[in-house]
């Protein structure tokens, strides 16, 4: 008979985007073997494997989107595009042999601690399997927002969310509506828009679009990057700076250094410069500032609002039809397809875990964090949720590269895991006193925050909580590496129970 306090594997993860993959790497690195990564796609790649519109690519430089110890040196572009990202997956799974500890297509859909055995039970759509200690590596951008609009399920014609694209649906000639103007329709609207019959483009909010630095990396510079020592050091370098000086040191320390204003500026006068129709570019240009929102790059987004095909539509929209969007002027607006690009969730309950998990003496997560604020202790663990780790959670991420904080919190992690293997102890769980102080810290340093202008209120920024919070952590890059690394060992008890 099976011991019940035995679990299935030592660790269990939850996601196998780029979060699980390197959290994986990190932990056979450690010499933790007995893993097993449990992902509801066919592949690798998470928000790269779903994501396959017209135009995918990624909006920091590909310099700054890869792992440190994984540099890949023949990029295409300086801003890759999504099915190189996807390959970067798929590379990294067969260079680490990680496909033996991945298992595909299972969802997760809850977890419980068992306090008795001193373990996780887990459900999936594939059967139960139990752990010792979970990781969620989950993404802020994996579970699509469909928007609340009365009428959405009688529209007759096809209806798709940017991130999950089908490419069974032939646009061409087609009479197309897409709703919101966030980063994917940045991306989509120009590849689509020389096709189709005619474009409608909803807008509830507008975007600062920036011009994006992109172009074709020649053969002659993908081998220096690969053959010339230093040369691929170097552009990292650069790289980095330039993500860390365009979020996290505009974004957190806005108050002493305010760089965004003249940003904002030439933001303003690159509206104008793309689009020819006066009346047009204010529809376009946003009421808040800089930074407010997530700021999109695009070099011919703009433009194609001055094609007869394309039409900016920013009257609200009242419901939907078999064969129209209706909006607030009494418009109908008939459409043939009509694709969703409308975000994530990204701070909702259901968002990060997407699953219900339970604690010690039944706590869920989500309930917990509904009412008493989005916080995690350098946003990997929380009290009261004994051997369960997040990697991106609340105040974790500082807003540069991802690849930065998954190395991040994946050593964090590890650091705790080795550290109790040591002590030979099976139980790890952050201090109530650690915890507290940490989002006290992250309370108290904020106030430098872009995000706390009074316009930010215009923006309809999924920054935002329900709570009014941005859990973004306000530090640069270089502090979070090294805090991640050098954690007092104390905020943390470790015990053998089982």
């Amino acid at each position: 008979m099976t011991d019940p306090r035995i679990p299935d594997r030592e660790i269990v993860i939850v996601g196998a985007g780029f979060s699980g993959i390197g959290t994986l790497i990190a932990l056979k690195k450690a010499g933790f073997n007995d893993v097993l990564a449990l992902d509801d796609a066919s592949g690798p790649g998470g928000v790269w494997h779903w994501n396959t519109y017209p135009g995918v690519a990624v909006d920091i430089p590909s310099f700054s989107y890869q792992f440190s110890y994984e540099k890949r040196p023949n990029w295409s572009r300086t801003y890759a595009k999504g099915r190189e990202l996807k390959g970067y997956a798929q590379h990294l799974v067969a260079k680490y042999d990680l496909a033996q500890h991945i298992r595909y297509n299972t969802s997760v859909i809850s977890a419980h601690f068992d306090e008795t055995a001193n373990l996780w039970r887990i459900e999936t759509s594939a059967g139960p399997v139990s752990a010792r200690h979970v990781i969620h590596a989950g993404g802020p951008l994996s579970r699509p927002k469909r928007p609340d609009i009365e009428g959405l399920d009688s529209f007759a014609g096809p209806t798709m969310h940017t991130a999950r694209w089908d490419h069974r649906i032939d646009l061409r000639g087609k009479r197309v509506a897409i709703i919101g103007t966030g980063a994917s329709a940045v991306q989509i609207i120009p590849e689509i828009a020389p096709q189709v019959a005619k474009l409608t483009v909803f807008q509830r909010t507008p975007i600062w679009c920036m011009p994006k630095f992109d172009a074709p990396i020649p053969g002659p510079a993908r081998w220096a990057l690969k053959r010339v020592p230093g040369v691929e050091a170097v552009a990292s370098l650069a790289s980095d700076a330039f993500v860390e000086a365009t979020f996290p040191i505009l974004a957190h320390y806005h108050k002493l250094i305010p760089g965004t204003s003249v940003l904002e500026t030439a933001g303003r006068r690159y509206i104008k410069q793309q689009v020819k129709d006066p009346a047009l570019a204010e529809k376009l240009t946003p009421k808040y500032a800089l930074g407010c929102k997530r700021p999109s790059f695009h070099n011919s987004y703009l433009q194609t609002f001055n094609r007869s095909n394309v039409a900016l539509e920013t009257g609200s929209i009242t419901r939907i039809s078999e064969n129209a969007v209706h909006t607030a002027d009494g418009v109908a607006h008939e459409v043939d397809v009509l694709i969703l690009a409308t975000g994530f969730k990204v701070t909702e309950k259901d968002a990060i875990p997407t699953y219900d998990l339970t604690g010690r003496g039944g706590l869920v997560l989500g309930d917990w964090w509904e009412e008493n604020r989005l916080q995690a202790y350098q946003g990997v663990s929380s009290p009261g949720f004994p051997n369960f780790f997040t990697i991106m959670g609340p105040y974790g991420y500082n807003g540069s590269s991802f690849f930065a904080l998954i190395e991040n919190s994946s050593a964090h992690i590890v650091r705790c895991l080795d550290h109790a293997r040591r002590q030979n102890a099976d139980l790890i769980e952050v201090t109530e006193k650690a915890h507290v102080d940490y989002h006290a810290e992250m309370m108290r340093r904020r106030g430098n925050q872009i995000f706390w202008q009074e316009s930010c209120g215009l923006a309809n920024s999924y920054y935002f909580d329900k709570h009014g919070d941005v859990p973004l952590r306000p530090s640069l890059t270089i502090e979070a590496a090294w805090r991640s690394r050098h954690f007092p060992l104390k905020d943390y008890t470790f015990r053998k129970v089982a």
